[in-house]
C-alpha cells in the first residue's frame, strides 16, 4: 500500500512538474513579421548576399516551411493580414479586400476605415483607423483573453491595414505611419485617449528627417547579378527623376513625391519601421514579465517599392538586402532586452507579385494588362441589350460584380438566370481565365482547384454575385511595375519561418497555407484557437521533441 501511494506521488508530482515545465516554456514575447509583398523565391535568390545573422539565423536555426501558400483569392494586403492572425479566410473573417463596394451602404468601404473613431497625432481622415470589420478574432485577441488583458498587444506598420488587422480587436495600441507634410506615427482613439508619451518623444525627434537622404545601393551595384538592369523599361520610379536609376536624392525629390511619404517608397522606411518597433520594445516593457505579449511588425516598404519598380528591380533587391539587416538587428535586440530563448518570431507574408507583365511579354512569357473601366462598361452594355434594362449592375469592384438587387426585382428578372447569362458571356471575353457565380459557390464544394481559393475568398454577406479570374500574369495595373491579387503560384508562394521558443530546427516542403500560423502560434502557446480558424497547427514542428 506505502508503495502504492508513493508511486502515485511520484507520477502527481513529475505530472505537476511537466506542467511548471511546459508553463516556463512558453515564450514571453511572440513577434510575428509580416514582410509585404515578399515572393518565397526571395530567400533563395538573394540567399548569397545576405548575412549571417538575419534571413539566415531565422532559417538555419528555425523551421522552414518552404511550401506555404495563401488558400484563398484575393491576395492582397487587407485580407492577408488578417488571414494570417485569424487563421481563416475572408470567408469568414469578412476582410475581402483592401476595400470594396458595401452592398447595404451602397460605397466603397475601406478595411481599416472608421468614421466613429478620432485620429491620434494628426487632424487627417488618416487616423480614422480600427479593426471593426474583421469579424473574427485574431491569435494576439485570444492570447489577451487568456492572460485576463495582461499581456500586451501592441501593432506597427506603415500601413494602417497593417497594423490595424494583425493586432486585433482588444490591442492595446496600433500604429501606422502618416507621410505628407507630417512624418508622425499615428493611432486613433480606438486604443485610446492619447498618444503615449513616449510616442511624442519619438514623433518629436530627427529620426524621420534623418532619412531624408541618398538611397543608394548597399553594395556595388554592378555586383547585384539577380536583378534585372538598373535602366530599363519597366519600372516607375519618382517625379522629378528622369531614369529610375540609383541614386536617389530622397530630400530634393520629396516635394514631388508625397513629401515624408516618399520615404515609405524606399528601403527607408524599413528602417524607420524598425527603429519605431524597437522603442515599442522598450518603451511597453515587452516581454519582461511572465504573461506572453505580443508585437505584431509589418514591414511594408517592400511592398512599396515592388510596385514602384517591379520584383527584378535593383531597387528591390538592395531593398531586401537591407531588410536582411533589420532583421539582424531585431533579433539582437530581442536577445539583449528580452533574453535568448524568451521569445518566439514567425516571418511571413500577406502576398507575393508577379514580374513586370510587360517585361514577361518582352521575354515571350503570356502577360498582359486588362482594362477594368472597359470591361465593366461592356458588361453592363450587354446587360442592358439582353434584358432591356439599365441599372442592373451596381459596381464592379475587386474582380467581382455585384448586382443591383432592387433594379432587378422591379424588372422581374430572376437572379439566378441573370448570373449565368453575364458568367456564359464574360467566359467569351478575351483574357477572362474562369468565371464563378453566387450560386457555384454557395451550393458546390470545390477540392484542390482553383474554385477552392474563390470560395475561400467569398464572403456569403459581402462579397458580390459574379467574381471573374483573369488570365495569369494579367493586370489591371499601369505598364511600369509590379502587382498582385491572383491566386497563381507567384502571389500565393510566400515564406513562412518560424524561429525562437517553443521552435525545433528544420524544414519541411510539405503544402502549408497561410490560415495554419494563427492555429500554430495558439498551440505553442497552449491558448485558445481563434473563433474563426480554419487552420490546423502545424504538428512537423511541434510535435517533435527539441533536441538541445
Amino acid at each position: 500500500m506505502k508503495r502504492f501511494t508513493f508511486l502515485l506521488f511520484t507520477v502527481f508530482f513529475s505530472f505537476q512538474a511537466l506542467a511548471q515545465k511546459q508553463e516556463q516554456q512558453k515564450p514571453k514575447l511572440v513577434v510575428g513579421i509580416v514582410v509585404d509583398q515578399m515572393r518565397y523565391d526571395y530567400l533563395t535568390r538573394f540567399w548569397d548576399r545576405f548575412e549571417e545573422n538575419g534571413f539566415k539565423k531565422l532559417i538555419n536555426e528555425g523551421y522552414n516551411f518552404k511550401n506555404n501558400h495563401f488558400n484563398y483569392v484575393p491576395t492582397y494586403t487587407g485580407p492577408g493580414h488578417a488571414s494570417i492572425h485569424t487563421g481563416t479566410s475572408p470567408m469568414n473573417h469578412g476582410i475581402i479586400g483592401n476595400g470594396w463596394y458595401d452592398k447595404f451602404t451602397e460605397q466603397e468601404v475601406y478595411c481599416a476605415g472608421d468614421e466613429s473613431v478620432e485620429p491620434l497625432g494628426t487632424d487627417s481622415n488618416a487616423g480614422k483607423m480600427s479593426p471593426h470589420r474583421m469579424k473574427s478574432t485574431t491569435v494576439a485577441d485570444q492570447n489577451r483573453l487568456h492572460t485576463q488583458m495582461r499581456g500586451k498587444t501592441i501593432g506597427i506598420s506603415i500601413k494602417d491595414r497593417g497594423s490595424v488587422l494583425p493586432a486585433g480587436h482588444t490591442a492595446n495600441a496600433a500604429y501606422w505611419f502618416r507621410g505628407k507634410d507630417e512624418g508622425n506615427w499615428i493611432s486613433s482613439t480606438y486604443y485610446m485617449e492619447e498618444l503615449p508619451q513616449w510616442v511624442k518623444k519619438f514623433n518629436a525627434s530627427d529620426k524621420v528627417e534623418s532619412y531624408l537622404k541618398t538611397w543608394n545601393t548597399l553594395h556595388d551595384s554592378e555586383s547585384y547579378k539577380e536583378s534585372g538592369s538598373d535602366i530599363n523599361t519597366f519600372e516607375g520610379g519618382f517625379t522629378g527623376k528622369k531614369e529610375a536609376s540609383f541614386p536617389y536624392d530622397l530630400k530634393s525629390l520629396s516635394e514631388e513625391n508625397g513629401g515624408y511619404d516618399i520615404i515609405s517608397n524606399t528601403a527607408y522606411g524599413n528602417d524607420i519601421t524598425l527603429d519605431f518597433a524597437l522603442a515599442a520594445i522598450d518603451a511597453e516593457e515587452l516581454g519582461a514579465d511572465e504573461d506572453t505579449d505580443f508585437l505584431t511588425l509589418s514591414f511594408s516598404s517592400t511592398d512599396k517599392v515592388g510596385h514602384n519598380f517591379g520584383v527584378n528591380s535593383k531597387e528591390v533587391e538592395d531593398t531586401y538586402l537591407r531588410l536582411d539587416q533589420n532583421i539582424a538587428a531585431l533579433l539582437e535586440h530581442l536577445d539583449n532586452e528580452v533574453g535568448k530563448g524568451n521569445y518566439t518570431i514567425f516571418l511571413t507574408s500577406d502576398h507575393g507579385g508577379v514580374n513586370v507583365p510587360a517585361y514577361l511579354d518582352s521575354v515571350n512569357i503570356p502577360a498582359g494588362y486588362f482594362d477594368n473601366g472597359d470591361f465593366e462598361e461592356a458588361v453592363k452594355d450587354y446587360a442592358s441589350k439582353e434584358f432591356g434594362e439599365d441599372n442592373l449592375i451596381a459596381s464592379y469592384s475587386s474582380n467581382q460584380l455585384f448586382f443591383n438587387y432592387e433594379a432587378l426585382e422591379k424588372a422581374g428578372i430572376d437572379r439566378s438566370e441573370f448570373q449565368e447569362k453575364l458568367a456564359h458571356h464574360i467566359l467569351q471575353m478575351d483574357q477572362i481565365d474562369k468565371v464563378y457565380t453566387r450560386d457555384q459557390l454557395s451550393g458546390a464544394g470545390y477540392i484542390g482547384n482553383a474554385g477552392t481559393a474563390i470560395q475561400n475568398g467569398f464572403n456569403q454577406k459581402r462579397s458580390g454575385d459574379v467574381v471573374v479570374v483573369l488570365d495569369p500574369a494579367t493586370l489591371t495595373y499601369s505598364r511600369t511595375g509590379s502587382s498582385h491579387g491572383s491566386g497563381f503560384n507567384y502571389d500565393t508562394h510566400v515564406p513562412l519561418i518560424f524561429y525562437g521558443n517553443g521552435v525545433q530546427r528544420g524544414s519541411t516542403t510539405q503544402r502549408t497555407e497561410i490560415v495554419d500560423i494563427a492555429p500554430t502560434v495558439s498551440a505553442l502557446l497552449g491558448i485558445a484557437f481563434p473563433n474563426a480558424a480554419t487552420g490546423k497547427p502545424l504538428y512537423m514542428m511541434l510535435d517533435t521533441e527539441i533536441s538541445e
